[in-house]
């Protein structure tokens, strides 16, 4: 397994590009379809779910490509028992790189489109059906990812959960964070993708458990105590 600084560098970037094709598709889809909401939202889920595929492929190998806290939780929580998933201080790493790159990310998306880099977003999203949103998209992202784990189909990773992603785009009222840090990158700008700082809080809250109800519905459909170290794509072989 690659050691963990470049396993780090790679949830940092990872998450970064991913946050960065986030709100810069949503800068770039306000701009361009300014009086249409729901065809801004069709270019904003279409980069995201490109650009996810791709960043799961390039870094899925170093990492395992899990640029989401509630992955990196889930992969721990999975092999705490068998001591083949995370170890807690490497979660802590990986959520540390995570919520960096994803600020980062959104501090990017802004630059690129010559707005302030120093951003805070005043779009408040809090609502029951948001949150019901983000329990769904999260459940289902966690279940998608172990699924496959324990079926030996993490090849399918890159597809599959791109498309989830992008499918939960539009039959969620929150348009599919589905994960924290993300969201407090997503906090870093006031554009199509942002999010204000009061409603995030209860957005984490609504992803974690989430990925809880995720991790339960794999428990029982797919019950292997196998743990899923390499959570969304093997890791490729150590090289030092």
């Amino acid at each position: 397994m690659p050691s963990l600084p470049r396993r780090m560098a790679a949830e940092f970037l990872g998450t970064g590009a991913l946050v960065a094709i986030v709100v810069g598709s949503g800068i770039a889809a306000q701009q361009l379809s300014s009086t249409d909401t729901g065809l801004q939202l069709l270019e904003n889920s279409t980069a995201t779910v490109f650009g996810l595929a791709v960043l799961i492929l390039m870094f899925g190998p170093i990492s395992g490509a899990h640029f989401n806290p509630a992955v990196s939780l889930a992969d721990w929580w999975a092999g705490r028992s068998t001591r083949t998933g995370l170890p807690g201080i490497e979660v802590a790493a990986y959520i540390s790189a995570q919520s960096v790159g994803a600020i980062s990310g959104a501090i990017l998306a802004n630059l690129m489109f010559d707005l302030p880099a120093a951003q805070v977003s005043t779009h408040d999203r809090v609502t029951t059906g948001h949150l019901i949103g983000e329990v769904v998209a999260t459940a289902g992202l966690i279940a998608i990812i172990f699924a496959l784990a324990r079926t030996a189909r993490t090849t399918l990773a890159p597809i599959a959960v791109a498309a989830w992603i992008g499918a939960a785009y539009w039959f969620t009222s929150s348009t599919s964070f589905a994960n924290p840090a993300v969201t407090v990158g997503r906090v870093f700008t006031d554009t199509f993708a942002g999010i204000a700082p009061a409603s995030a809080p209860a957005f984490i809250a609504a992803q974690l458990l989430g990925a809880i109800i995720g991790f339960i519905l794999i428990t029982v459909f797919y019950p292997s105590p196998a743990a899923a170290d390499d959570i969304v794509v093997q890791h490729a072989p150590a090289e030092d």
